[in-house]
């Protein structure tokens, strides 16, 4: 490993300390570094908050004068909550930037970029750009396909089954997986389920950290919860134990709950327009959507090429041959329909296996 990548992978070590909590802002670092000597570092924390870029040279000082700066997203050239850091980063006078990646905001593209040349910085991009693409692939994902990063998660025993034939599935996987799941739901932007989820088994779908794992003095950013369904939620279900609205994706017209927001999305088939479902929730700045539901929706987001990311937990159980499966897939009749799988990371998670996968959706589109 390189000077520049030690200190790139620094600062991306103090951008995940922002996993839970920059939302829906990206996930940055900054570490400015002098005479080989790390002078400050700084993360975003919440949006809202100091940038990374902010933060570390608060934490320099006037040591960041003819410093070099190591940030892993492109600093912002553009007025939102906070000014441009780009403008701070010159007013420091560093002497160098070295970025792990551009920006894909449109707002950015390479402005902040190139208002440090125009200022005399010499600006080196590209350091460890993968591992900063992958502290954020939901933003990255909503600001150049205009759609959020789909995760779906679920849990199986060794043959593949996720519920008993009574729809009985308490629990499958052990109190360490169910632990990661947490982990997995409180770096969401919004959790998906369906009707028919909520129903059977009146899930919360809350962040409820156990353990020192979310970072102390944070107040739990609890994520969206979306269904998808044509029927209200029963009043009474576990959702609404939180003043957070809920959202009910469905392909009727029905009348408003207050706790609901009603979102009509039919395609002309009476189903449930899925893309327009995920246009929507980039439009409310959804980075990342987890997907906790059963086989039926689960494969109508696969049919429909929407699921980024597949997550099973397997456990260490035979269910049987009546007990249902992961996807309701009934247009896969062949093998040549098959629907293949790239495995990224397989993981014993306490008793049980986490396998992480992305589908190639060549035989599906």
């Amino acid at each position: 490993m390189s000077t520049d990548e030690h200190y790139m992978a620094r600062a991306l070590q103090l951008a995940e300390r922002g996993l839970f909590t920059t939302d829906p802002n990206p996930r940055v670092g900054c570490v400015i570094v002098r005479n080989d000597t790390i002078v400050g570092e700084g993360w975003h924390q919440r949006a809202g908050e100091g940038h990374a870029e902010v933060n570390a040279l608060q934490a320099a000082g006037t040591n960041a004068k003819d410093a070099d700066a190591y940030v892993t997203l492109e600093p912002c050239s553009h007025f939102g909550r906070t000014p441009p850091c780009a403008d701070s980063l010159i007013s420091s006078g560093v002497k160098r930037v070295f970025i792990a990646m551009t920006d894909p905001n449109p707002l950015v593209a390479g402005n902040g970029i190139k208002r440090l040349e125009q200022a005399g910085i010499e600006v080196t991009v590209g350091v460890l750009e993968q591992q900063a693409k992958d502290l954020n692939p939901g933003f990255c994902q909503r600001m150049q396909s205009g759609r959020p990063y789909v995760r779906s998660k679920m849990a199986m025993s060794v043959d593949g089954r996720t519920a008993m034939a009574s729809g009985e599935s308490k629990w499958i996987t052990g109190p360490a997986a169910r632990q990661d799941v947490q982990k997995m739901r409180a770096r969401s932007s919004a959790i998906l389920t369906g009707m028919g989820t909520v129903i059977a088994d009146d899930p919360a779908l809350t962040v409820r950290p156990d353990g020192d794992w979310y970072p102390k003095g944070q107040n739990i950013r609890q994520p969206l919860r979306v269904v998808v369904g044509s029927q209200h939620i029963p009043p009474t279900a576990k959702l609404f134990e939180l003043e957070e609205t809920v959202v009910l994706a469905t392909n009727k017209q029905l009348d408003s709950d207050v706790k609901e927001q009603l979102l009509h999305l039919a395609e002309n088939n009476e189903q449930i327009d899925l893309n327009a479902l995920m246009t929507e929730l980039a439009n409310r700045e959804i980075n990342e959507v987890m997907v906790e539901a059963g086989s039926i929706l689960n494969g109508a987001l696969l049919a429909a090429g929407l699921i980024d990311e597949i997550i099973i937990y397997m456990a260490p159980k035979l269910m049987g041959d009546s007990a249902k499966g992961l996807f309701h897939l009934p247009a896969l009749q062949t093998m040549a329909q098959n629907i293949d799988l790239t495995i990224t990371d397989i993981r014993a998670v306490g008793k049980d296996w986490r396998i992480t996968a992305t589908p190639e959706y060549t035989k599906v589109k």
